[in-house]
């Protein structure tokens, strides 16, 4: 049996398949290796995971249609 995981043990009924790739520039690569190192943060790849689903759950939460629009529900 190899020491490579296939799939995250946390939850083995949902592998991770799908590969995202994108890049920095040295001032953004600079600051996330500030923060990561800040907070000691080893796991960079969860904590990129983590971070951009959150920002994705909350704007959808945000923009859940509503009965009333906001001018309405201020007043």
């Amino acid at each position: 049996m190899s020491g490579k995981r296939k799939y995250s043990p946390a939850n083995p009924s949902h592998p991770r398949v799908h590969k995202v790739t994108f890049l920095l520039n040295d001032s953004e690569q600079k600051a996330v290796e500030h923060y990561l190192a800040k907070y000691k943060i080893y796991n960079k790849s969860r904590w990129y995971r983590e971070t951009i689903l959150a920002h994705i759950l909350k704007t959808l939460e945000q923009d859940y249609p509503t009965l009333f629009n906001e001018n309405e529900m201020r007043r």
